[in-house]
């Protein structure tokens, strides 16, 4: 495994210098590469990784298991898959369930658990597939009680995250109307603190933003004081740019505190295709490829990031489907797969997205106000606070986190007015950093994990102003780092 990975890398690297400008013209000096690290090796972070659709058979886990504790991402997204696993009524057969979660538990990997979808047993029970309808009749919900109750009992001690129905408001579905998902989500969540009362549950789940169902979801939920049952609320919200939907995730946000002030949202599903397709799930039908997937994919986990929102990557693997409204195999898979369900390769985005998740952990604490400005002689009164002046007008994600300990700086910037490209050509700038922190500035490429040295000539540095000159920059994140945030290595 570890030889195949090997020549994955050396033909990425390849690949990506033969289509970007040559970086020795840019003056910077290649150093090594980002160290990929363990899930077990990694305390905490803001990632997720999807493991959706196993309930259903569309993949395999046996076939990617290997990959998801190199990935470095601790939390799984599971969906545990009522009718598959009781196909006789009262009658549980956990083995499926039990060899996914044994082994993943044993891998140092935290199951985020969800409960959905229904089972056509009972009648009433509710569709078992994407845009299925809730159970919804006396017998069925007594059955979901039951499904519910039984797999807390069973996994409490290897899980604490519930999650309770995937995208109730999913395509042209009528049925899941606010109500009845609010009072799902609140008998569900109330068994589950009755049996595991340190449980952590998410709510809504809800696919796509859609802000007058999300407001009279957590309206049903704080009229009637349950709020205190959740954690966070969910959203999928799949669009061509990542950074094009931050305003609208702002107002969700808004409308949520209305209800619950301090409540977190969280990113629990996004990702993007490695090829364009109609009948391949969301935002198929656009010209994607290996590069523009792992740009999109790193940009949405490091804007979430910057936006404080736990961030879930889908998905581990291509998801071969064979019911549901999806057709054709969903290639936003970190890894290829085919219609055998077969792990073929990892694809470009799955070690860009292991580089986000060795660099950006728990030992981060992000710079609450980063302020792009156009005065260079402008230095924020807090010292807690930042202003960064770029010698563009392009639109620019820029994000600033520090070690807690040591308080050194790394700074994600990207070009993020459009669609990502499959492009790797880079065009340069300066960046002016006011209260920056570094001792030894590195430039990073989060997509190819190369780690370059900034020669003294194109920095400087006066009192707490930080210049960088002849920066590439293009439209995948790059980090401005303190080489000590940075693990390297040399392979």
């Amino acid at each position: 495994m570890k030889q195949f990975i090997y020549i994955i890398i050396v033909s990425l690297f390849t690949y990506c210098n033969s289509n970007g400008q040559d970086k020795e013209n840019m003056g910077l000096s290649l150093i090594g590469k980002i160290q990929p690290r363990n899930a077990k090796d990694i305390q905490s972070s803001n990632w997720i990784i999807g493991c959706e659709t196993l309930d259903r058979d569309y993949a395999n886990y046996d076939s990617y298991k290997d990959y998801l504790d190199p990935l470095g991402i601790k939390r799984i997204r599971l969906q545990t898959g009522w009718a598959k696993t009781e196909k006789e009524k009262g009658v549980y057969e956990w083995e499926w369930l039990d060899h996914i979660i044994n082994d993943a538990t044993k891998r140092g990997l935290q199951p985020w658990m969800q409960l959905s979808y229904g089972n056509t047993i009972y009648e009433g029970g509710g569709g078992i597939n994407l845009a299925g309808g809730i159970p919804i009749s006396d017998e069925a919900l007594k059955a979901w009680d039951n499904w519910v109750a039984a797999s807390v009992k069973r996994y409490k001690d290897k899980a604490i995250e519930w999650e309770i129905w995937n995208e109730p408001n999913f395509g042209d579905n009528t049925m899941n109307t606010p109500e009845i998902t609010a009072h799902l989500n609140i008998r569900t969540a109330e068994i589950i603190k009755s049996i595991q009362p340190e449980a952590k549950i998410s709510g809504l789940a809800m696919g796509h933003i859609d802000l007058d169902f999300a407001d009279d979801f957590f309206k049903i939920i704080a009229d009637q004081n349950k709020m205190y049952l959740f954690d966070n609320m969910g959203y999928h919200d799949y669009v061509y740019n990542p950074d094009s939907n931050y305003d609208k995730v702002e107002k969700l946000k808004n409308i949520l505190h209305k209800y619950a002030p301090n409540m977190p949202l969280r990113q629990g599903e996004n990702g993007a295709p490695s090829m364009g397709g109609k009948g391949r799930g969301a935002i198929g039908d656009h010209d994607w490829a290996e590069v523009s997937q792992a740009k999109w994919d790193t940009r949405r986990m490091l804007g979430d990031l910057g936006h404080d929102i736990e961030s879930s990557v889908f998905t581990i693997i291509d998801i071969a489907y064979t019911g549901g409204p999806i057709t054709r195999i969903n290639v936003k898979g970190l890894i290829a797969s085919d219609s055998t369900q077969k792990a073929i390769r990892p694809k470009i985005a799955y070690y860009a997205v292991q580089h986000v998740a060795s660099i950006f952990d728990n030992s981060l604490e992000r710079i609450r106000n980063v302020k792009d400005s156009h005065n260079k002689t402008y230095i924020p009164e807090n010292p807690e606070d930042v202003a960064v002046i770029k010698s563009t007008d392009r639109a620019m994600a820029i994000y600033g986190y520090r070690h807690k300990l040591s308080k050194l700086q790394v700074f994600t910037i990207w070009e993020s007015e459009c669609i990502p490209s499959n492009s790797m050509e880079k065009n340069t700038f300066d960046f002016t950093i006011a209260n920056g922190n570094f001792n030894d500035p590195v430039y990073v490429d989060i997509i190819t994990g190369e780690v370059y040295a900034i020669p003294k000539k194109q920095w400087s540095k006066n009192e707490k102003v930080y210049t960088f000159k002849d920066i590439p920059i293009y439209d995948g994140p790059i980090l401005l780092a303190d080489k000590s945030i940075i693990k390297i290595t040399s392979e």
